[in-house]
């Protein structure tokens, strides 16, 4: 099978295209046949010696996918040959077939065909853990999400307007302020302009924040936080030390918390997969809540979609043409 392989750490022209055999599904695994493979920022951590895959997992870059089943594993009951899915992946998405977890796969959402339900799993997944989750976000609650207009931070606006919550978002243009405004934020800031902490503490500050820039943001969200406020860090785009005046965590009893996707059990993202099942596929098929596609590159020209992401002009998700559908 055609694949995409990392050559060597480096920027997005050591992603090459290579063959490999055809993966073989173990005890409740499945093998999709890929139509569409999602690009997100881990990928490009991967690429770049950054973030390494776990135990036993593919080398290869992509960590969701939409397509066919094309065979399935020992114990797999709930999948046939042939039946439509998306999944989160353990890594393997740049690639003609990917094996991964039986529980971890979802049917395609009424309505969406397999390009959109290619940008489902990894920031749906990641938005739904940290946001309902860990962060409890609930109606009526002033929720700050930075980096709004990418595919992390479309989401989480989507998914926090629709299950009440007010919205605010961060953005670098004038264009991915108005983006972020008609996916339901009700304030857009741009932060080249703005100042956040300013704009959300007139607004009696956020109840929860979800950030992945880090560095000089994180003593800044504790600024904007209410009292008894959450912050949820998922990533550090400007780095990962920072100093910080705890006294405010305790006087104002606020909550700092975050996780990571990949290294997450197999159970604890089966957990995950069956309440955005629940809770949040039925949001797509309505219609309400519907990913938002930047651009798309074929399978072979994965370095320019590397590219196009760490250009950070794209707005939401970027996906790899694989075969279709």
């Amino acid at each position: 099978m055609r694949v995409i392989e990392i050559s060597q750490p480096g920027g997005p022209d050591v992603l090459v295209p290579a063959t490999r055999p055809e993966p073989v599904p173990g005890a409740g695994e499945i093998v999709i046949r890929v139509a569409w493979a999602g690009v997100n920022r881990p990928d490009a951590l991967q690429r770049a010696g950054a973030y390494a895959p776990p135990p036993g997992a593919s080398d290869l870059p992509g960590l969701e996918a939409s397509g066919h089943v094309a065979a399935v594993g020992p114990g797999v009951t709930r999948w046939q040959v042939g039946d439509a899915v998306c999944a989160l992946l353990p890594g393997g998405g740049y690639a003609e077939q990917v094996v991964t977890t039986a529980d971890h796969a979802l049917p395609v959402p009424e309505g969406l065909d397999l390009r959109a339900a290619a940008c489902l799993p990894e920031t749906f997944f990641t938005v739904w853990t940290n946001v309902f989750d860990r962060g409890r976000l609930g109606a009526g609650e002033r929720f700050l999400v930075h980096g709004g207009s990418s595919g992390i931070g479309t989401t989480a606006i989507q998914l926090a307007s629709a299950r009440g919550a007010r919205v605010f978002a961060t953005a670098g243009s004038d264009e991915k302020c108005a983006a972020c405004l008609r996916l339901g934020a009700e304030r857009a800031i741009n932060y080249r302009d703005e100042d956040f902490v300013e704009v959300v503490r007139a607004e009696g500050g956020a109840d929860l924040i979800l950030d992945m820039v880090g560095g000089d943001y994180l003593p800044r969200n504790v600024k904007a936080l209410a009292d008894d406020g959450r912050l949820v860090q998922i990533a550090f785009l400007q780095g990962t030390k920072v100093d910080l005046n705890f006294a405010q965590v305790m006087v104002r009893r606020l909550t700092i918390t975050g996780s990571t996707l990949r290294p997450q059990s197999v159970a604890a993202k089966a957990r995950i997969a069956a309440a955005l099942e629940a809770e949040v596929w039925p949001l797509l098929a309505s219609g309400r809540v519907a990913p938002v596609i930047d651009a798309e590159f074929p399978l072979d020209e994965a370095s320019g979609a590397h590219a196009r992401m760490e250009s950070s002009a794209h707005i939401g998700k970027i996906v790899l043409k694989v075969a279709g559908g």
